[in-house]
Formats: structure tokens, C-alpha cells, sequence
């Protein structure tokens, strides 16, 4: 392991170092570097500049992890989950103190608007605040079974586990996995995206500042199909958790099936929004605003399908052709801005691919934008701006695929059975909303959607009092919600006879 001197260390790194919040990996309580100082540059979306480094993480810093992890496990499993659930707290106090200074740098590496950024550290903070909040309630089940016998049933914590989340809402996704697996007793094992890493390493040390444990929060930086596969492998971690796309989520689960590893995945979603001809076309809107266009379109519950009763989809589609209109496409440091920019080149050329696929082959009609943002105010960002597309063919690429943009394909519907089959006509089924005034449309489609969460007249909202997760290719298992902490134990039973 290198040492933390700086010696051999590039000058740039040096300033990083002593002015970023944090830039390294965090193993068993303390900053490390990689065994052979390689780094990663962390790309500002809204520049092209970079923002900082961090250490390009090995199979070596992998197993150093989990064995710290591991060295952990005992001494933070026999504590009481009241006492687990204290630190908790203590870490969201800690994390809500600098809220604002953890938000700049989440923008930075991510781009999403500064507000936006705020009330996703806060979410973090929220978290943390409603697993301790319920820590004192964790208790096992006495079951009677007669005069002679009772038996007792124990949640037991897993041991150490891993988990590895993508860029678009690295705070939120890391309190997911992280809070009901620290609460029920585990240790972890975490990658955050290579290109969003640098609010992850800055919330584990706040943790530890506020009293986790050494060892029971390990943050391992680096390449997907190093640091990513090694956690998935290794023999020591006995529980993994995933939220990325589907083809990787393949190959967790074929890796850790194999090995007999407790598995959650989250992979994706192409969530229909289904507007009524009874519903609030105001409100509706502003369900579409941010429901498509918050995070510039790269969240997976996000609206990514519009069906619009014909009674009303000329007047709907005119009031929010002219909202998305005046929505401001900038850097997210200015308050002005309502979208930022696409996470990177990468993603932007995937969505500039997608939209031209539609143009090329007649798919539809671009209402709005369509074309990649450049002049003043965005040279060097990776700017996309909203997108909406009227009468998109049924062979739509904007239907079939997940589109991870703000581009929203606006289909008209006649009848609700009609708008439930479009609706369930993808692999996905992570979440679906309805719009309307009419308690038994509602009812009706949240009992035949195919969806792992349904919203009536609201969209993307998910606290975390709430399981979260999909069905069909959008993954398995479930987060948040109470359901998430049992997830993270094992039951002991014990029988006793009289």
C-alpha cells in the first residue's frame, strides 16, 4: 500500500488534496491511495474540466476492504441496534451541518442543478434519520407453539457486504444501501461510479467523524471491471447489492449466484406517466416537468413514456410545449438553471444517437430541441436540452428502450385498458403513475400495471418509509422501507421444548 506522504505524487494532485473535501479511498478508517498511484480524473459535465482525481483502486485495495470489513464485523454486529442506530443519527447531524459544501461538490462531478443537489444531500441525511428513527422497534418474534414448545426467531446480520451504485444520484443511492446494512449489524464493502465518486468518499468520512467505526464503511474507488468485479467475486463478501444497467446486472448475478451470494439488483426502468381526461392538466404538467427533465432525465424512475388521453392531449401538449420552452439549460452552480447537463460525452452521444434513429426513420415528430446545446454558456458541457416527441410509431425507439435523457416520447390513449397494455408493453417495471381525479381508474391501474411502485397524480417521489425495487428486467429485491433492513439479516430460530 502507498503511503500518504505524497511522495511521487503530480503537483495538481497535491492542491487537490489539500483543498477537495476528500479525494481518496476510505479503507478501515483511513485515506488511502492505490497500490500504484493511478488516478482517475473526475470530469466537471458542465466544463469538461476536471475536478479532482481519485486513486484507481486494484484487486489488492479490494481485498484490503473486505478484510478490514471483516476485522469489524464482530465488534460492530454485537452492538444493539439502538446503539447502531444512534451513530446514525449522529452522522445525519454531521452531514446536515455541511450540507451546502457536500451539495457544491456533487454538482461539480455530477452537474445536476445546486438546489437539486442540496435536497439530495439532505435525502441522504433523511435516510440515515429514518433507520436510526426505527432502531429501538427491531426486535425478533416469540412464537407459540403450545404447551411444550416455543420457539424464538433471531434477525442476525449477514456479515460483510457489497455494494456498487452508478453516477446519477451517487448520495441517494449510497444511503439506500448503505443505512439498513449498517443498522442490521453488517460491515460494507462500496464502489461508487468511477465518475461520480467524490460526495461518496466525503459522506463516509463525515460518518466516521461522527463516530462509525473504523472498518465498518470501506470506499474503494476505481474501474467497474476491476474494483466492481473483484468486490462481485470475492469469496469474503456474502451479500451483494447493484443498481446499474441490466447487462451488467447479468453478470453480478451470474457471478454471484455462482457462489451462493445473497443478491439485490436494481437495474432500470422505463416508466410510463398515463395522463387522464379528469386529471389536473396544471398539475399533471409540472408532473411531467419533473418527473422527465429533474437530473436532465438520468434517473430511472423517471418519466420516460407519456400517454395522454385524446380528449385532452392538443390542449396538454401545447401548455407543456411551452413550459419546456422556458425551462434554462446551464451549469448547475447557477441558480438560474433549471436542468444541467448529461453526466458526460458518453452519455451524451447515446442520447444524440437515439433521437437521430428517431429523425432517420420517420419515429416521430421532434416538437422541441433535438440537437446538442454549443455556443455561449456551454462550451466544453455536455448539454442536451428537453426533447419532446409527438406521435412516435409503436416501433418507437423511445417505447422499447430506456432512454437515459430528457427526451419524452407523447402518445394519445382512448381507453384505460388501452393505456395499461401500452404502459406494461416493455421489460421494465420499475415504477408508473396515474393522473386523475377518479378513485376507481386509479385503482384499476395500480391493480394491472406491471410496476414495482405505482404513484396516483405524482411521479419520482421515494422516501425512504417506503420498499422500492421493480419486477421483470428491472431487477429483484427491494430497498428502503423496513423490508430493506430484514433483507440485510438471516433468521436463527430457536426451538425450545418444555
Amino acid at each position: 500500500m502507498a503511503d500518504n506522504t505524497g511522495r511521487g505524487i503530480p503537483a495538481t494532485v497535491k492542491w487537490h488534496q489539500a483543498h477537495s473535501l476528500s479525494m481518496q479511498m476510505r479503507i478501515g478508517g483511513a485515506e488511502m491511495f492505490s497500490a500504484d498511484e493511478r488516478w482517475i480524473p473526475v470530469i466537471n459535465p458542465a466544463t469538461g474540466e476536471e475536478v479532482d482525481r481519485v486513486p484507481e483502486g486494484t484487486l489488492y485495495e479490494v481485498d484490503a476492504a473486505v478484510q478490514a470489513a471483516g476485522s469489524a464485523f464482530d465488534a460492530w454486529a454485537a452492538r444493539t441496534p439502538r446503539e447502531r442506530g444512534m451513530v446514525l443519527f449522529r452522522s445525519a447531524s454531521a452531514i446536515r451541518e455541511q450540507h451546502q459544501e457536500i451539495a457544491k461538490l456533487l454538482t461539480a462531478e455530477q452537474g445536476k442543478p445546486l438546489r437539486d443537489a442540496v435536497d439530495e444531500v439532505r435525502g441522504f441525511a433523511n435516510i440515515l434519520e429514518f433507520y436510526a428513527s426505527i432502531a429501538g422497534a427491531l426486535q425478533g418474534d416469540l412464537v407459540d407453539l403450545g404447551p411444550s414448545a416455543d420457539a424464538i426467531v433471531r434477525h442476525e446480520p449477514i456479515g460483510v457486504c457489497g455494494a456498487i451504485i452508478p453516477w446519477n444520484m451517487p448520495a441517494i443511492l449510497m444511503g439506500w444501501k448503505i443505512a439498513p446494512a449498517i443498522l442490521a449489524g453488517n460491515t460494507m464493502v462500496f464502489k461508487p461510479a468511477s465518475g461520480a465518486p467524490l460526495t461518496c468518499i466525503s459522506l463516509a468520512g463525515l460518518m466516521e467523524r461522527a463516530g462509525l467505526p473504523p472498518g465498518v464503511l470501506n470506499v474503494v474507488t476505481g474501474r467497474g471491471e476491476v474494483v466492481g468485479e473483484g468486490i462481485v467475486r470475492h469469496p469474503g463478501i456474502r451479500k451483494i447489492s447493484f443498481t446499474g444497467d441490466q447487462e451488467t446486472g447479468d453478470r453480478v448475478r451470474e457471478i454471484a449466484g455462482s457462489q451462493l451470494k445473497e443478491i439485490h439488483l436494481e437495474l432500470g426502468g422505463s416508466d410510463p406517466m398515463i395522463v387522464w381526461k379528469d386529471a389536473d392538466i396544471g398539475k399533471a404538467i409540472t408532473g411531467v416537468i419533473k418527473g422527465r427533465f429533474y437530473n436532465a432525465g438520468q434517473t430511472c424512475t423517471a418519466v420516460k413514456r407519456l400517454y395522454v388521453h385524446h380528449d385532452i392531449i392538443k390542449q396538454f401538449v401545447r401548455k407543456l410545449e411551452d413550459r419546456v420552452l422556458h425551462l434554462r439549460v446551464g451549469n448547475g452552480m447557477d441558480p438560474s438553471t433549471d436542468m444541467g447537463p448529461l453526466s458526460g460525452r458518453a452519455q451524451l452521444e447515446r442520447v444524440v444517437s437515439i433521437v437521430n434513429t428517431v429523425e432517420s426513420k420517420v419515429q416521430g415528430t421532434i416538437l422541441t430541441g433535438g440537437k446538442v446545446l454549443s455556443g455561449p454558456g456551454f462550451g466544453g458541457g455536455f448539454f442536451y436540452p428537453p426533447t419532446l416527441v409527438t406521435d412516435p410509431v409503436p416501433e418507437c425507439v423511445l417505447l422499447s428502450q430506456e432512454v437515459f435523457g430528457p427526451v419524452l416520447p407523447i402518445v394519445p390513449v382512448a381507453d384505460l385498458e388501452t393505456a395499461i397494455a401500452q404502459a406494461n408493453a416493455t421489460r421494465y417495471g420499475l415504477g408508473a403513475s396515474i393522473w386523475t381525479r377518479d378513485l376507481a381508474i386509479a385503482r384499476k391501474f395500480f391493480s394491472s400495471v406491471a410496476a414495482g411502485i405505482v404513484w396516483v397524480n405524482r411521479h419520482v417521489t421515494v422516501p425512504p418509509d417506503i420498499p422500492f425495487g421493480g419486477v421483470k428486467a428491472s431487477g429483484m429485491g427491494r430497498e428502503n422501507g423496513i423490508q430493506a433492513y430484514y433483507a440485510y439479516t438471516r433468521t436463527k430460530s430457536l426451538y425450545i421444548g418444555w
